[in-house]
């Protein structure tokens, strides 16, 4: 629990209900500068390219990839993998410390959410693309059909796949809406504009902040949130079971499940640091994103990035006691050296060691190298996608079936095109939707106040 005449106000700057209002909405008021413009028109142009890849994809099929008859898992399950790391951390983000009962997660949880449902766009859609024929994605589901006894396998974690992330997007963006509503009605209310005015009163379903209204509200959240929670740890595990249930060198592990979750977690709150430390020096919300809001997200990081080092040490650890020439083949002789050394490297240096300078308290507080350590390990994630991916599939158990794998022109583009559409999404939050949720702070303050004063009589 996060305590306030402990550690101090969760909120700077002796902030009443008008000033946070203020304060959150004033980017919605004005007009976006310079930096968001370049932004916006860059971020089109990478999805222009993303679209240019999706043309050639679909005109001269899945031949214009990388891929062969051994490395069928190309650039786009790597990405699908890393982005739906991604998008777990504003599920978990919030969904755990709310659980928990941490004040602190209500100046970051809005962003972390919008993050989320943006980054499940960008990883369901590689598996889609990856299909070749996506116009007959609905053969995967289990509808009455005159195929005749041809049904999906009901045993293939690519099945429940199919199931898990479509569920995890609508709940995480169900998640995500319901605590904007309360803020949608305060934008109503104040705006001068009918446009907007229509708008977000349409948003806000007729709230009004009633005691009906807040009761409803805060059991709905928890409900969700609930359920939620379960489904954060779920969708991952299921991922991983794509890798687990296979023989593949490197993949044939019950270590993958909790792993990739960890993994995911890992990964997201560091894109969550990144966000809120560019938030904060943009926007000027440095009394909402203040420093022990970046010191708490460290310290996560710190104890994340400590399972990872255990989860590689475990892993080339077992593989040596097994005594496997296969699995040590993979770990030895195709990762710790061979062709991938230096992805398997800057794998573990960027995971596990790097974020270990989170310990030092004037690391914690010097921003720019947060900022450039977060981005290392979002980095270092992807490596381990690709180490994962890679390896075990160029160099299986048959020699006779290895071969090179180096990602296509057109894969990369796909993969710029997820990049431009995520920060297009990440730009138009800034832009139309409070990043701050309102209404959580101004609780937050009236509670900071109340204790502050207790603590004076």
């Amino acid at each position: 629990m996060y305590n306030i005449n402990v550690r101090g106000p969760v909120i700077q700057g002796n902030k009443d209900c008008h000033q946070v209002t203020e304060d959150i909405c004033n980017p919605l008021d004005t007009k976006p500068g310079k930096w968001w413009n370049i932004t916006f028109i860059i971020s089109l142009v990478a999805l222009g390219v993303g679209a240019w890849g999706i043309y050639y994809t679909m005109h001269d099929g899945l031949g214009t990839w990388g891929l062969n008859n051994t490395v069928n898992w190309g650039y786009g399950i790597i990405n699908f993998v890393w982005w739906i790391g991604i998008g777990h951390a504003g599920t978990a983000f919030s969904i755990f410390l709310l659980v928990l009962g941490q004040k602190w997660r209500t100046s970051i949880n809005r962003a972390a959410e919008a993050m989320t449902v943006a980054a499940v766009f960008c990883a369901g859609f590689f598996p889609i693309i990856h299909m070749g024929r996506p116009w007959l994605a609905f053969f995967v589901f289990p509808t009455p059909n005159t195929r005749g006894p041809l049904w999906i396998n009901f045993n293939s974690a690519l099945t429940w796949d199919v199931a898990a992330i479509p569920t995890y997007l609508m709940a995480s963006a169900l998640f995500w809406y319901i605590g904007m509503i309360p803020d949608f009605a305060t934008i109503r209310d104040r705006t001068t504009s009918k446009v907007k005015k229509a708008i977000y009163g349409f948003f806000s379903f007729g709230w009004v902040g009633s005691s009906r209204d807040w009761l409803r509200y805060e059991t709905l959240s928890w409900l969700v949130g609930g359920l939620m929670a379960a489904l954060v740890v779920s969708v991952h595990s299921i991922v991983a079971m794509d890798f687990a249930s296979s023989i593949e060198p490197g993949w044939h592990t019950t270590i993958f499940p909790p792993y990739f979750v960890v993994g995911a977690i890992l990964s997201g709150f560091s894109m969550v640091l990144t966000l809120v430390i560019i938030m904060r020096k943009v926007y000027h919300l440095e009394d909402y994103m203040t420093n022990s809001h970046i010191n708490a997200i460290c310290k996560i990081l710190v104890f994340m990035s400590l399972i990872m080092g255990v989860g590689y040490t475990t892993e080339i650890f077992i593989s040596w006691y097994s005594g496997n020439e296969y699995e040590m083949f993979t770990f030895f002789h195709n990762r710790i050296t061979g062709d991938f050394t230096a992805a398997f490297w800057i794998m573990l240096v960027s995971n596990a060691i790097i974020p270990q300078l989170f310990w030092f308290k004037k690391i914690r507080k010097n921003m720019t190298i947060v900022f450039l350590i977060s981005l290392t390990i979002n980095l270092g994630m992807w490596f381990e996608r690709y180490v994962i991916v890679v390896t075990s599939l160029t160099k299986d158990i048959m020699p006779a079936n290895w071969a090179e794998y180096s990602p296509s022109l057109v894969e990369i583009c796909l993969f710029i095109g997820t990049l431009g559409f995520f920060v297009l999404c990440i730009l138009l939050f800034f832009r139309y939707i409070p990043m701050i949720a309102i209404s959580e702070i101004k609780g937050v303050l009236k509670q900071s106040q109340v204790k502050t004063n207790t603590k004076n009589n």
